[in-house]
């Protein structure tokens, strides 16, 4: 029987699956990064949803653009809330208010690429600009790993 590392214990709650993949394939000094990696592109994942429906719920009254900033407002502190509760819940060195303010601070590199991706596709591809999720989904990708390393380093630390 495989045994959990003890990051999985006090850190996640994964499956039997996901041990087995972090203790094969993971040098444990790495473990617990990763797991929190994986913790974080899940909440980003919950946060695509939110931004997607915003996308498509504003679309017609502010247009695709506006649409983009509204979800990406609403997607960034719904993700702060998860991140702070789940991803990151044992580093609460500020307040709640001190928190967020510092998360959407140093997302704003994250922000850049993130709707930067999302402009040029809805400008440029009309397919983006008929199907949304795809610009939302790429901008999504392109801010991630800048967002998980800023997060981890300022915000949540």
């Amino acid at each position: 029987m495989i045994r959990p590392a003890l990051s999985f214990r006090r850190r996640g709650g994964y499956g039997p699956v996901m041990q087995r993949f972090f203790l094969r394939f993971v040098p444990a000094r790495y473990q617990a990064v990763a797991a929190q990696f994986l913790r974080f592109g899940t909440v980003g994942a919950s946060g695509f949803v939110v931004d997607t429906a915003c996308v498509y719920a504003t679309r017609g009254w502010l247009g695709l653009y506006g649409a983009g900033v509204l979800a990406y407002l609403l997607a960034a502190t719904s993700n702060w809330a998860l991140n702070r509760a789940w991803t990151f819940r044992e580093r609460r060195a500020h307040a709640a208010h001190v928190q967020w303010l510092l998360f959407v601070a140093v997302n704003l590199a994250g922000f850049v690429l993130n709707r930067g991706t999302y402009a040029v596709l809805v400008t440029f591809s009309p397919l983006c600009a008929d199907n949304p999720v795809l610009a939302v989904a790429a901008g999504t990708a392109a801010g991630m790993l800048v967002n998980f390393q800023l997060s981890r380093r300022i915000a949540f630390r």
